[in-house]
């Protein structure tokens, strides 16, 4: 069956990353398009996305997917027939990976756009408190598992990891050290970055780091 499968991403932001990992977890061909959202939004963009004109957005044969838990979601059950399922088979179990999916999506990115929209002198550990508060929550949620759904890679992992490439920048805006803090959930970090869909679809945290503080910033007029 000929299928179209378009990406439209911007490099930096772990919600495209998802994406990336979900398409490569299931092998699903597809052409990528990349936004500046520096610059601004494309026509294209706010054609496909006219509520909340953000990336990513998935388009499967011409309709757009908005959301990027959502798009996941919809990628597990359209290449259902490709392993591995991201979602577990029994219904309580699904709905827990759904739960803390939603945990991510409301608490960890406020926390971490905190860190980074703060002026340099005035970040102390008031700023990355809360940020801390909400990974702990986490590192205790996978305990000693392989990953949060057991022995297999799958919806929570996928909503998590991208965020593992801005922790390097957080720290060193924050200066403080995650691992010391959160041991096994660096450990399951370092874990899923054995899988190639997860490293190929992360940019490096160096690149990261530049982009947060050279270019984000700045745009966002932090440091002004």
């Amino acid at each position: 069956m000929g299928e179209e499968v378009i990406l439209l991403d911007f490099w930096p932001s772990m919600f495209g990353m998802r994406l990336r990992i979900a398409l490569a977890e299931k092998g699903v061909k597809h052409e990528r398009k990349e936004e500046d959202l520096l610059i601004g939004k494309s026509p294209l963009l706010l054609q496909l996305n006219p509520v909340h004109k953000k990336i990513p957005v998935l388009v499967h044969n011409g309709k757009p997917i908005n959301e990027s838990m959502i798009a996941v979601q919809y990628i597990d059950e359209v290449w259902n027939e490709k392993s591995p399922s991201l979602l577990p088979s029994d219904p309580y179990q699904r709905a827990q990976a759904r739960f803390w999916a939603d945990f991510i999506d409301k608490k960890l990115y406020d926390e971490c756009r905190k860190i980074y929209t703060t002026k340099e002198a005035e970040i102390g550990e008031e700023t990355y408190k809360g940020f801390l508060e909400i990974i702990k929550v986490l590192e205790a949620e996978v305990g000693e598992k392989s990953y949060f759904g057991g022995d297999t890679f799958g919806f929570v992992d996928v909503a998590l990891i991208p965020f593992y490439s801005w922790f390097y920048a957080l720290e060193m805006l924050g200066k403080f050290n995650i691992e010391t803090e959160c041991p096994k959930l660096i450990a399951w970090a370092k874990r899923c970055m054995e899988r190639e869909s997860v490293s190929k679809s992360l940019p490096d945290r160096h690149k990261i780091y530049d982009f947060i503080t050279l270019q984000l910033r700045k745009a966002l007029g932090v440091d002004q």
